[in-house]
């Protein structure tokens, strides 16, 4: 069960998983090579310039938006919404986009999240998602710590002797 926010906690900043924009030279890069297919062959090939336009469609519409009241999933032709009390958890396949599993047993694709956008979808999920790359930086912020007050521990423990040593 997330916890529950409260008066003290920020207000996290909405974020949106989106394909980056700089996919859409590829598809401009596509579009360009099928133009001298099209004027060189029949007026029927020109059909092939609605293969880009299809891409640069799927690619500016696909997304999923996360704030504090849950996630808003935006597919090429659909969009559904859920709210943090119907997720029960994530699963991150191996490639792939990841799996929003629900309370009731079934599973929902996240369009555009990977187990790499995490940090994202765990800002602005209000400390509902943990962040495992935050929480490894913490650990070996910690373990630094730790060595540096041990050496500065063992620093002055080996000073008096010195001093003892010059006397």
């Amino acid at each position: 069960m997330p916890p529950r926010p409260s008066s003290h906690t920020a207000d996290p900043a909405e974020q949106s998983i989106h394909i980056s924009k700089l996919g859409l030279l590829a598809v401009g890069l596509l579009a360009f090579g099928f133009t001298f297919v099209i004027f060189a062959s029949s007026w029927v090939t020109s059909l092939l310039w609605l293969i880009p336009i299809a891409v640069a469609y799927w690619m500016l519409r696909v997304r999923t938006i996360v704030d504090a009241d849950g996630l808003r999933l935006r597919r090429a032709f659909s969009s559904r919404t859920l709210s943090w009390s119907e997720i029960k958890g994530f699963r991150f396949p191996k490639r792939g986009w990841a799996f929003a599993e629900l309370t009731d047993g079934s599973e929902v694709r996240l369009p555009v999240v990977t187990f790499g956008r995490l940090p994202q979808l765990a800002a602005a999920s209000g400390g509902r998602v943990t962040d495992p790359y935050a929480a490894a930086d913490q650990a070996a912020r910690d373990r630094r710590e730790r060595e540096q007050a041990d050496a500065e521990q063992h620093a002055t423990a080996e000073q008096p002797d010195a001093d003892r040593d010059a006397n």
